[in-house]
C-alpha cells in the first residue's frame, strides 16, 4: 500500500478540459463570450430548466438570487447553521438578518418542523435558504409547502447537489432560484465560479443585468447585435459577477462528465459503507425519496463508545497520510455571528453535535480503488485500537 500522502481533494481534470482551455486562449476571448454562453445553454439542459446563468462564485450568485426577490434592510431570511458563512454572509450584505433552525440529525439539513416553529412566531420572513449538505436533497415537499403556506421565496444553496434528484425531480427545478458551486472541490469544478438557474423569466433578466454593474446588454450579447459595439446602457448599481470564458472551457467539459464523477463517488460510497459498516460511528443516510450527490462523505463518531475525540481521530488519520475534514462548523459558534446576535454553543443543539462527530473522508473521481481501501483500513486500524 503506498505511503504517499492522500489528499481530501482532488479536480478531475482531463485532456478535454485542458484542450478547451488552450482553444480559449487562442481565441483571444478570455472574458465572458461564446464559451459560457455555451456552458450556461448546456448547464440548462443538463437541468431541465429554461435560464442558466454563470457567475464568479456561488456566493455571486446566492447574492444575486436575494437581490432579485427584493431583499430588503429588516427582512428575515430562514436557514441553517451547519453550512459554510456564504450561505448566511449574503443576507447581511442587504442590513437583513438570517435566522438559523436546527438540523436533521441524520441528513444534517433544515428541519422542516423547526422551520414551521419559528415561521409560527417570527414576523417580516421573506425566504428560505436551504442547503443540500453533502449532495443529499433537504425535505423540499415540506419546506416547499410552508413557503406556499406564508408567501416564501426558496432559493436553494445547491453548492454539494450535482446533480441530485429529489422525488424523481433533479434539484435545480424546485425552488424559485437555485445557485450552484465550481469551486475545485465541488461535484463540478472550474477553479472558482457558479451558475444559478430558475425558471422566472424577470428573475433570470434582472440577474442578468446586475451580474455585470446592471448593464442591460453585456459584452457578448452586444457583439452579434445590430446595436454599435461600444453601445450600453446601465439600468441600476449592478455587480462584477460574471464567469470568464476560460472558467466555462473547463465547465462545459465538466458537466458532460457529471454524471461519469456521480457514478464513481456513489461507487466509493458503497465501498465505505461496507468497509466501514461495523465500527463505531453512523454512516451517511440517503433518504427515500432523494438520490445523494456524495459530494461529500461525512461519517460520525460514536464517540460515547470512543476513548478519543474527534479532532485526535482526524490527527492520526493525517499522521497516516490521509487527508481528511469537518464539514461544517456551525456558524452560531463563529466569533462574528456569536458578536452580532449573541449566539451560545447549545442555541443549536444539533448541529453542535453532529459537528464535534463530524469527519469527512476523501471521495473524488480519481481515487483508486486501492486509495478507498488505504482509507477503510486505516480508519479501522484507528478505531478498533480506541473502542471501549
Amino acid at each position: 500500500m503506498s505511503n504517499q500522502f492522500l489528499p481530501f481533494a482532488l479536480p478531475a481534470i482531463g485532456e478535454e478540459e485542458i484542450q478547451e482551455v488552450v482553444d480559449t486562449l487562442r481565441s483571444g476571448w478570455l472574458t465572458t463570450g461564446p464559451k459560457t454562453k455555451r456552458f450556461e445553454q448546456n448547464f440548462a439542459d443538463f437541468i431541465g430548466i429554461p435560464y442558466a446563468l454563470a457567475v464568479n462564485s456561488c456566493t455571486a450568485g446566492l447574492h444575486l438570487a436575494l437581490e432579485a426577490i427584493g431583499l430588503q434592510a429588516g427582512d428575515k431570511v430562514i436557514t441553517t447553521p451547519y453550512t459554510f458563512t456564504a450561505t448566511a454572509e449574503v443576507i447581511c450584505y442587504f442590513g437583513a438578518d438570517p435566522i438559523f433552525v436546527d438540523i436533521d440529525p441524520h441528513t444534517f439539513n433544515l428541519d422542516p418542523q423547526h422551520i414551521a416553529e419559528i415561521l409560527q412566531t417570527t414576523a417580516d420572513v421573506k425566504a428560505i435558504i436551504p442547503v443540500h449538505i453533502a449532495g443529499q436533497a433537504c425535505d423540499m415537499a415540506a419546506i416547499l409547502k410552508l413557503a406556499v403556506q406564508y408567501d416564501l421565496k426558496v432559493i436553494e444553496d445547491a453548492a454539494h447537489a450535482l446533480p441530485t434528484y429529489y422525488q424523481d425531480k433533479m434539484v435545480g427545478t424546485l425552488g424559485d432560484i437555485t445557485v450552484y458551486s465550481f469551486y475545485v472541490t465541488k461535484p463540478v469544478a472550474t477553479g472558482e465560479g457558479g451558475m444559478i438557474v430558475t425558471r422566472h423569466e424577470a428573475y433570470a433578466n434582472h440577474m442578468s443585468n446586475m451580474r455585470l454593474h446592471g448593464i442591460n446588454r453585456d459584452v457578448f450579447k452586444r457583439s452579434d447585435s445590430n446595436l454599435p459595439s461600444w453601445y450600453y446602457e446601465v439600468v441600476a448599481p449592478g455587480f462584477k459577477y460574471n464567469m470568464s470564458d476560460l472558467m466555462s472551457a473547463l465547465g462545459i467539459h465538466q458537466l458532460a462528465k457529471a454524471n461519469q464523477f456521480l457514478q464513481r463517488r456513489t461507487e466509493i460510497a458503497a465501498q465505505y459503507h461496507q468497509g466501514l459498516a461495523d465500527l463505531p460511528l453512523n454512516l451517511p443516510v440517503t433518504a427515500q425519496n432523494s438520490t445523494h450527490a456524495w459530494h461529500l462523505y461525512i461519517i460520525q463518531l460514536a464517540l460515547e463508545n470512543l476513548t478519543i475525540d474527534r479532532n485526535t481521530f482526524t490527527q492520526q488519520m493525517t499522521q497516516a497520510g490521509i487527508g481528511v475534514s469537518v464539514h461544517f462548523i456551525p456558524l452560531h459558534t463563529q466569533p462574528y455571528w456569536q458578536q452580532r446576535y449573541g449566539f451560545q454553543t447549545q442555541d443549536f443543539p444539533i448541529a453542535w453535535d453532529v459537528y464535534q462527530r463530524a469527519v469527512s473522508l476523501p471521495i473524488y473521481p480519481t481515487m483508486a480503488d486501492q486509495d478507498v481501501q488505504r482509507v477503510i483500513t486505516t480508519v479501522r486500524k484507528i478505531l478498533t485500537k480506541v473502542q471501549k
